[in-house]
């Protein structure tokens, strides 16, 4: 029997058995019967009959993934397993140790640990090998399955046991509830203008928000400008969303209202508080990571005229999400909306309802986009994302060597050994790599492994093998191989050609180690062209005005 098939008819009489009890009288009432006697048959008769025994709870798990698989991808079954999982994006929080880990052959390493979180206290590494958790050996475990060992209640006790340069290390922690930082850094630009990064809309984000606004503007009462950071920001609480933005704009605006399939349900959100300040010049940076609350907060400010959005075109999810309680402690979390901003435009990209020959969701065509018109009458559009007012084109090409010595964890491993013989460095805002530090990369390298190929290789390779197929490979063989040659030649000098890419990785991996997160942030703002293109603007009186009012 395939899978696949008995996925659906799984999936279809669960929904069948909601819509039911949800409304019996329902046209469909004969179709959702039917299909729960087929499905009642065919479960049964696999029990009995299937060759293998059949796990219930795998074969339903598989059942349910699979219908919802077909709606998109945010409607998903969470199974009472995974539900810590849950409460850490929602709210930002969970029990464990506060640290990131990541998989390397069979083992499981230290990446990051959190500042001030029990598995740094505890003098966890970032590097250390992690051998065993409470008593039980780590050796072909996943990722997942360690952060699940690692997590727990708070309060509860765990030993760890970790290798660090050929010893074996171990290691009690006490669980705690890991907070993680909504805002992991915010400061000042040049003393005039405020600089604020927001990572998720967690619980009481708009608040960490505001607190990092008030510090601003006390450390500087005459600020000119605030930038905020919805760079990599994949959103979270939509409340959070409204009270951020009310932090810039008067009370009683329109910032979003849901529209679902079931009316009642339809909802206006509206800012309720006065405003912090509603004058202050505010630039606002996305990219294509930048989603949901995120698209909420920049696509509002944009509507309403109040912030110059700045960076690359956002990620384009519209699309609203509740968690709904499901038996034996499991949730389901449901798309039961789409979200419009206050100009009226949806900003969802993907059109789940409507697949290509592939199965893949379609993109909204050009010809369904709709113009829209903010308080000043610029015209916006819908369907795509927020589109920026100021575009920053990233015309710079990620060097191959760069994307190799990154996957290979070498610069990670080189910033693991530097920390061993450099006690401290420079404050992460003047931490630069210099010349010697990028000699020592270049030396750690020489009997490393980091193989990669460039465009120009794959390209004379092709080539190579169409001279064969057509019979000239005898008359150009010698050509080919010289310019191959030649390639191999220069890629010798690639580390050096594409020595800015690679330092600037270098320097974030360093700054972690010894400032973390927020160090890492700060020490990266200088080179950092989108901030220096937001604090262009801002001081620039006439060109930021006169982009907030250009109609186009």
């Amino acid at each position: 029997m395939n899978k696949v098939r008995i996925s659906v008819m799984v999936c279809l009489i669960m929904f069948s058995t909601y819509a039911v009890a949800q409304n019996k009288y329902d046209d469909k009432g004969f179709e959702i019967s039917k299909n729960l006697e087929i499905f009642s048959t065919v479960y049964k008769n696999l029990q009995l009959n299937y060759v293998d025994d059949v796990e219930p709870g795998k074969l339903m798990k598989t059942a349910i993934d699979a219908m919802l698989s077909s709606l998109d991808p945010y409607t998903v079954y969470i199974p009472e397993s995974e539900i810590e999982d849950v409460k850490m994006q929602l709210m930002g929080q969970y029990g464990g140790i506060g640290m990131l880990i990541h998989q390397r052959g069979n083992y499981v390493y230290a990446s990051e640990p959190y500042e001030g979180m029990p598995a740094d206290l505890a003098g966890i590494k970032a590097g250390d090998k992690i051998l065993e958790v409470n008593g039980e050996s780590a050796e072909g475990k996943t990722t997942s399955e360690v952060s699940s060992a690692l997590r727990g209640q708070a309060g509860t006790e765990l030993k760890v046991k970790v290798e660090r340069d050929g010893k074996v290390i171990e290691k009690t922690l006490t669980r705690r509830e890991i907070k993680l930082k909504a805002v992991p850094y915010y400061g000042l630009i040049d003393n005039d203008y405020g600089y604020i990064k927001l990572n998720e809309f967690t619980q009481n984000a708009s608040n960490d928000v505001k607190n990092a606004f008030s510090v601003l503007k006390s450390q500087n009462p005459n600020l000119k400008g605030v930038i905020l950071d919805l760079r990599g920001n994949g959103g979270g609480l939509l409340n959070e969303a409204v009270d951020l933005v009310n932090i810039f704009v008067n009370k009683h605006e329109l910032v979003v209202q849901t529209k679902g399939k079931v009316a009642s349900r339809n909802s206006k959100h509206y800012t309720r508080n006065a405003p912090i300040d509603k004058d202050i010049p505010l630039v606002v940076l996305i990219d294509g990571y930048s989603a949901s609350a995120s698209e909420i907060v920049a696509g509002s400010l944009q509507d309403l005229d109040r912030a110059v959005v700045l960076g690359n075109r956002s990620f384009g999810k519209g699309l609203v999400q509740n968690i709904l309680p499901l038996t034996y402690n499991s949730q389901m979390k449901v798309t039961v909306s789409k979200y419009y901003i206050p100009s009226g435009r949806c900003i969802q990209a993907l059109d789940y309802a409507h697949r290509d020959e592939n199965g893949r969701a379609t993109k909204v065509p050009d010809s369904l986009k709709t113009a829209f018109k903010t308080r000043n009458g610029r015209v916006v559009y819908d369907g795509f994302g927020i589109e920026p007012d100021v575009e920053i084109v990233d015309s710079s090409v990620v060097g191959n060597i760069t994307v190799a010595l990154a996957r290979n964890m070498l610069i990670f491993d080189f910033a693991t050994e530097y920390v061993k013989t450099h006690p401290t460095i420079a404050p992460a805002a003047e931490f630069e790599i210099t010349d010697e530090i990028y000699a020592d990369f270049a030396n750690f390298l020489k009997d490393k492994k980091y193989d990669y190929s460039t465009s120009t290789e794959k390209a004379l390779e092709l080539l190579k093998e169409a001279a064969k197929d057509e019979k000239y490979i005898g008359s150009i063989a010698d050509d080919i191989e010289v310019m191959i040659k030649k390639v191999h030649s220069d890629k010798a000098i690639d580390l050096q050609k594409n020595r800015e890419d690679i330092s600037e990785l270098l320097k974030s991996e360093i700054l972690t180690r010894y400032y973390y997160e927020k160090g890492r942030i700060e020490g990266l703002l200088e080179d950092d062209k989108e901030v220096k293109a937001a604090v262009e603007i801002l001081s620039d009186k006439d060109r930021y005005n006169n982009i907030l009012t250009h109609r186009k």
